[in-house]
């Protein structure tokens, strides 16, 4: 069993940045091995996709509502991947959650939640105004 344990979020203002980490424990494979994505959920709204990242850390994705705003990177010694967020806006309060994939789907199917195996309790990020 994977666990994925959130922390970082709060609450900010409009422009500020946050920091979001995702710590992975558990499993009985390297955390190496897993694909990565953050995804958010507003109140009323379904999940949204927000960014993934590949095993080795050398490919991304985001959705575009964020591209160019965050950053996914992963950490495969301290076993965790983080979420650098800037420039936030009122629209990108929710709570966010980490997922783990574990077994290799194929990367365009990462932007949606289907392939993802184990998912974290979420923080929560609340932008003002």
């Amino acid at each position: 069993q994977v666990q994925l344990v959130e922390s970082g979020g709060g609450l900010v203002q409009t422009g500020d940045s946050l920091r979001l980490s995702c710590a992975v424990s558990g499993g009985t494979g390297p955390v190496s091995r897993y694909s990565m994505g953050w995804f958010r959920q507003a109140p009323g709204k379904e999940r949204e996709f927000v960014a993934v990242i590949s095993s080795g850390g050398g490919r991304t994705a985001y959705a575009d509502s964020v591209k160019g705003r965050f950053t996914i990177t992963r950490d495969n010694v301290k076993n965790t991947v983080s979420l650098q967020m800037n420039s936030l806006k009122p629209e990108d309060t929710a709570v966010y959650v980490c997922a783990a994939e574990v077994h290799g789907s194929h990367w365009l199917l990462l932007k949606g939640a289907r392939p993802y195996d184990y998912w974290g309790q979420g923080t929560q990020v609340t932008v003002s105004s």
